[in-house]
């Protein structure tokens, strides 16, 4: 079975700094982009941050350019997403997400971690 487990979230005031992890198992995790999506609290999603399958390349969205980075080992089958400058607005549930490129589709979904950003 496709599992994700997210990993790092907590408190932080804001400001500070935190990185995220994602084991990724039960698929070859080196085969597909991953994806790091938010869910804010009684609202939708935002989808944070792509990278590629080799970690090449990743896009982001325009509230958290040049703050958050993605990156990724695929000898650990690990997703990272490191957080600096973090602001009361990126208090969310974070979520890795492995995306199925064929389909265009957001495939398995993590269980999320929470990160709370005190103002």
């Amino acid at each position: 079975d496709v599992q994700l487990q997210a990993s790092g979230g907590g408190f932080v005031e804001s400001g500070g700094s935190l990185r995220l992890s994602c084991a990724a198992s039960g698929f070859t995790f080196s085969d597909y982009p991953m994806i790091w999506v938010r869910q804010f609290s009684g609202k939708g999603f935002e989808r944070v941050l792509a990278i590629n399958k080799s970690g090449s390349g990743t896009t982001y969205a325009d509230s958290v350019a040049g703050r958050f980075t993605c990156s990724r080992d695929n000898a650990k089958n690990t997703l990272y997403l490191d957080m600096n400058k973090l602001r009361p607005e990126d208090t969310a549930v974070y979520y890795c997400v492995r995306y199925e490129p064929l389909f265009k589709t957001y495939a398995s979904w993590g269980q999320g971690t929470l990160v709370t950003v005190s103002s």
